[in-house]
């Protein structure tokens, strides 16, 4: 595999190491970032791959600076990236919105940590809000949300070419448990599975004289009038919408004639994906729809899987902040959503069918 950037090979690895051995597959130049559990090892093996393979790392005073020098090294041309928990992301929001205004290409790894403020250092599904919508714009991101290792390899060299490609911040959405456990899973280089990494581009410095040689960059942050904004954002909507559909990604089986249809997202995903089958292996009609962006949401996707099912069963490690998110994308619909909120605790598949077997009872009563 000559000038391959690694072998394909079967791995170990907790899912902190696989981040830095993505984003190095991943051809990016520079990680910043600012230690916060669970998190950390993030920046520890990407500083001992970044020697080997030419690349840069700086850890900065804080989350703040992480962001705002991820934002400088884009500027320059430079793939750059950072990755972050909880509090930390509640700081990234800021330089994540500037990037949202600028429309450069940011990839923020999230291995989500229990709230609110410090809490745990362990778990959650609590940082969803504040993924997709965090800042002080519209939520002109991605956001990935991993289920497992080799989705998290896969993701997170995908987050790359996303943000270069569609120029908008990209967020690889995971947590605690994929950050720590271990998953044998397969490293590969994208450019030998015939995945071009998209190029990056210098925004500043470029050759020639702007205006005489070549086009002028005007890249803003601050607007001096609420008509100009206005016009600003409403572009950005234009642009967001129009490439929403190229973006978008999901998972379904079992959705038409279901009784319940089990949402879910992220590791929880995986216990929602085996109840379903230990569901339908018992007979009971079950089915089980998976957001992977949470941001932009499947929405006709998931309309059309719930618009087929009885009743939806929502399950997520957090007091409904998942559920947010789908009950606005079926606005309208009169199918009844019913919550499963374990915030902060993990949920197993044993839980997540035992209350569908209590829906499927219920449902039968009333017939």
């Amino acid at each position: 595999m000559s000038g391959a950037v690694m072998a394909e090979k079967r791995v170990f690895m907790t899912g902190n190491e696989v981040v830095a051995w993505a984003a190095v597959a991943a051809r990016a130049d520079v990680m910043y970032g600012y230690p916060i559990t669970p998190q950390n090892e993030v920046m520890h093996y990407w500083t001992r791959l970044a020697p080997k393979h030419g690349k840069i790392f700086l850890q900065t005073e804080d989350e703040l600076s992480a962001g705002f020098a991820t934002i400088g090294g884009v500027l320059a041309g430079k793939k750059c990236f950072t990755a972050t928990a909880g509090p930390g992301n509640v700081l990234m929001q800021e330089p994540v919105s500037m990037a949202e205004m600028m429309r450069l290409p940011v990839v923020v790894v999230v291995m989500q940590r229990g709230g609110p403020s410090t809490a745990t250092v362990i778990y959650s599904q609590q940082e969803v809000t504040l993924t997709t919508f965090g800042g002080n714009g519209e939520g002109f991101r991605v956001v990935y949300s991993t289920a497992g290792l080799q989705e998290l390899y896969d993701h997170t060299i995908k987050a790359f070419n996303t943000a270069w490609r569609y120029r908008f911040p990209v967020f690889v959405l995971a947590d605690g448990y994929q950050a720590k456990m271990r998953e044998p899973l397969t490293v590969y280089d994208p450019v030998e599975r015939g995945i071009e990494p998209v190029a990056p581009e210098p925004y500043v410095g470029r050759p020639g004289k702007p205006g005489a040689d070549r086009p002028p960059g005007h890249y803003r942050n601050t607007y001096n009038t609420e008509e100009e904004l206005y016009a600003v954002v409403l572009e950005q909507a234009a642009e967001y919408e129009r490439v929403a559909p190229e973006i978008v990604e999901h998972e379904e089986s079992g959705a038409e004639g279901a009784a319940v249809l089990v949402v879910a997202h992220g590791v929880v995903a995986r216990a929602a994906k085996q109840a379903v089958e230990l569901l339908r292996a018992e007979g009971l009609k079950a089915g089980y729809f998976r957001p992977v962006t949470l941001r932009p949401l499947p929405a006709e996707a998931l309309r059309t899987a719930a618009g087929r099912a009885g009743r939806l069963l929502v399950v997520e490690s957090a007091y409904g902040q998942f559920a947010r998110l789908v009950r606005d994308a079926l606005y309208g619909l009169t199918v009844d959503v019913v919550p499963l909120y374990k915030p902060g605790l993990g949920i197993t598949a044993e839980e997540i069918a035992s209350r569908c077997r209590e829906l499927a009872a219920s449902s039968a009563r009333t017939e």
